[in-house]
């Protein structure tokens, strides 16, 4: 009787992501899977919401592409750049160390978007920019 493939469970490219990037980004931006409560009052410091978006396995039970959509709101369009650009660099240079939970093997862009929030008629428009970034992971 053959023996079973193993089971191999691939790291929460989320979790990877924003761990990372809270140790990198400056101090008092906020990093997380979604957009905190009283967005308005948090732009100061900048924030940064991590999703996965797609995915698939490249090599089965060895890597796995996955593409993660990065909101990165700031107080001003200026702000927002800035801090979606360092987002961007850390990403790229994640490739180059090991994390506790995953290895990050290539790190490619998707696109970078001007695309602010209008969060109601209301009121004015919140700079964010829209990064798509596709990472190939193994487990560590």
């Amino acid at each position: 009787m053959r023996e079973p493939l193993p089971v191999v469970t691939f790291p929460d490219a989320e979790q990877v992501a924003t761990t990372y990037l809270r140790g990198k980004l400056p101090a008092g931006t906020i990093v997380g899977t979604e957009w905190p409560a009283e967005l308005e009052t948090r732009l100061a410091a900048g924030v940064v919401s991590v999703t996965r978006g797609g995915g698939a396995v490249v090599l089965p039970f060895v890597t796995e592409d996955v593409t993660l959509d990065i909101d990165v709101l700031g107080a001003t369009k200026r702000q927002a750049h800035t801090l979606a650009q360092q987002v961007r660099g850390w990403l790229y240079a994640a490739s180059r160390e090991a994390t506790p939970s995953a290895r990050i093997y290539r790190v490619r862009d998707v696109s970078l978007v001007w695309l602010p929030h209008h969060p109601s008629a209301e009121t004015d428009p919140i700079p964010r920019y829209v990064l798509v970034m596709e990472l190939r992971i193994r487990p560590a």
